[in-house]
């Protein structure tokens, strides 16, 4: 797919690879779990790190400083929306969307091949691509792979994904499972033929295969016959559960190389972050922290703050003890509940505020544990935060530390 080379550190005995618009470096490892440092065109970013959505380019209710305020290195693009409305021409003669949004860091965008299960009903899948009708006005786009990576040229982000055949992990289809991830492998050929931007924007293929692990590793070693800078895990989050989920990012973290980031999409809830870094995971995104924050709901260490109920009505403690951020340290639970109540809309970005800040300074406390060999510990802090009766603690959570090599 290109010049990328890398392999081990001779120092340190840890993965790196350079590629033309990315360097990978692990700068420490601890059982499956890894810290890194990818340098992208615009930032230098930190892994594991979580990315918050924006999908017309802004994460809603938050302004370019504020993301800036709480430390987030990647923010995510949805390359469907995007042509839709403002259309990527118009991006790109604004600068692109660095340009067009006011960020000076990392950005992500996705192909398009979400939307095959967000808008199913609407969506008509062949070999040539995929056909929508706009939920907005009824006209219709037929997204290629062609067609996907023009797109993402144009807005000019720094990662960019491969259009893949995504099919929504609880269908009862093997026959469409195997038609979909031989049609991903198909695909990316026509993506890589297609990027006319290599040396500024990194090409990510993206493994499919459903639940099934036979699928998972021909998706897996086509793949990587690419070459690629990274690879993401696609096809999860679709309501499998969760034991299943964490079979395949324990299947596919162990199958992609080391020396390459590790993106499984879709990934928003603290514990699945926590839980897929221990398997060796490195990037995640996720609607789910802003979207829950407009509901009235904020992330704690120990799961969730429904800021509506009425107990936090005379609350004067902040929504997380001892969390620096703007929200925490200025504001109550007190004075929160009443507007979250009546949904005014202020309230909605102080708590999206916090989430997106709570979210950054997991993955930094995460970074931290592996780099000083705590991680393990660090891991069964969180379980225990989250189900402090043991005998309460899921299968799935128990499985996921076992196949990362820590006792609960």
């Amino acid at each position: 797919m290109g010049d990328t080379v890398g392999g081990k550190d001779d120092r340190h005995r840890l993965p790196w690879s350079e590629s033309p618009a990315l360097s990978f470096r692990v700068v420490a490892e601890c059982g499956r779990a890894r810290s890194s440092r990818m340098t992208l065109p615009h930032c230098t970013c930190h892994t594991p790190m979580f990315m918050p959505v924006g999908t017309q380019g802004t994460v809603k209710g938050l302004t370019s400083q504020q993301l800036r305020d709480v430390d987030c290195h990647v923010i995510l693009g949805n390359t469907y929306h995007l042509e839709n409305r403002p259309g990527s021409e118009l991006v790109d003669s604004m600068g692109g969307l660095h340009s067009f949004v006011d960020w000076d860091r990392g950005m992500l965008t996705d192909s398009g091949g979400f939307q095959m299960v967000s808008l199913l009903h609407l969506a008509d899948i062949t070999e040539q691509g995929v056909t929508f009708q706009s939920p907005t006005d009824g006209h219709t786009m037929l997204l290629t792979p062609e067609h996907s990576i023009a797109v993402q040229n144009r807005l000019g982000a720094d990662i960019i994904m491969a259009l893949d055949d995504v099919v929504p992990s609880t269908a009862a289809d093997p026959a469409r499972f195997e038609e979909a991830t031989h049609r991903t492998t198909r695909w990316i050929d026509r993506c890589i033929a297609a990027h006319s931007r290599p040396h500024e924007q990194s090409l990510f293929p993206i493994v499919q295969g459903g639940l099934d692990p036979r699928l998972r590793d021909i998706s897996m070693k086509g793949l990587i016959e690419r070459n690629a800078p990274g690879y993401a895990i696609g096809g999860l989050a679709g309501g499998e559960d969760k034991s299943s989920f964490i079979r395949v990012v324990a299947q596919c973290t162990a199958g992609l190389p080391a020396n390459k980031p590790r993106y499984v999409m879709g990934i928003g809830y603290p514990l699945d972050i926590i839980l897929c870094s221990a398997l060796g995971a490195d990037m995640y995104d996720s609607v789910y922290p802003t979207r829950t924050a407009r509901f009235g709901v904020a992330l704690v260490p120990e799961g969730v703050l429904k800021v509506k109920q009425s107990c936090y009505a005379k609350d004067f403690r902040p929504l997380q003890e001892g969390c620096p951020c703007m929200v925490c340290t200025k504001y109550t639970r007190a004075y929160l509940h009443p507007l979250v109540s009546r949904n005014i809309s202020f309230a909605s970005n102080l708590l999206t505020y916090h989430n997106v800040a709570f979210m950054q300074r997991l993955t930094k406390e995460i970074r931290a544990a592996i780099e000083d060999g705590t991680f393990p510990d660090y891991v069964r802090d969180a379980v225990a935060r989250h189900y402090p009766n043991p005998e309460t603690i899921p299968e799935w959570v128990k499985l996921g530390c076992d196949l990362a090599g820590i006792p609960l």
